[in-house]
């Protein structure tokens, strides 16, 4: 049962931007991310949550999947806000770099003011 487990909250994110409110442009983005850090995706769903009274906006929550284990994303646009999970597996051989580099690629992607990070070692 040995892995890695990252999260990161990530705040001060542009509540416009497509990634923030848009399943199909956050799905894309993290199924690309995934596969460029050379981990496989298994299946993926992307809910858009409908909007509270009041909110223009509202947030996704998606998940991808992996042959290594998963990734978690949930947006926040009202708030500006991400949070991001990755664990890998680390069974046979170590994928802790492949996390690392999927982690670094999302973050890069919503470029937030501030993040929040931390890393467990499982098992």
């Amino acid at each position: 049962m040995q892995g890695l487990h990252l999260t990161a909250d990530l705040r001060g994110c542009a509540a416009g931007q497509p990634l923030m409110r848009d399943c199909e442009a956050l799905r894309a983005l993290c199924v690309a991310a995934v596969a460029a850090a050379g981990l496989g995706a298994v299946a993926e769903l992307f809910h858009r949550f409908t909007p509270v009274p009041g909110q223009e906006q509202s947030g996704i929550t998606g998940v991808v999947l992996l042959a290594e284990s998963h990734l978690a994303i949930h947006t926040w646009p009202e708030l500006g806000g991400v949070t991001l999970d990755v664990y890998v597996c680390n069974l046979g051989c170590d994928n802790s770099a492949k996390a690392e580099a999927l982690m670094a690629a999302l973050i890069a992607a919503f470029r937030p003011a501030s993040v929040l990070s931390q890393s467990l070692a499982r098992g």
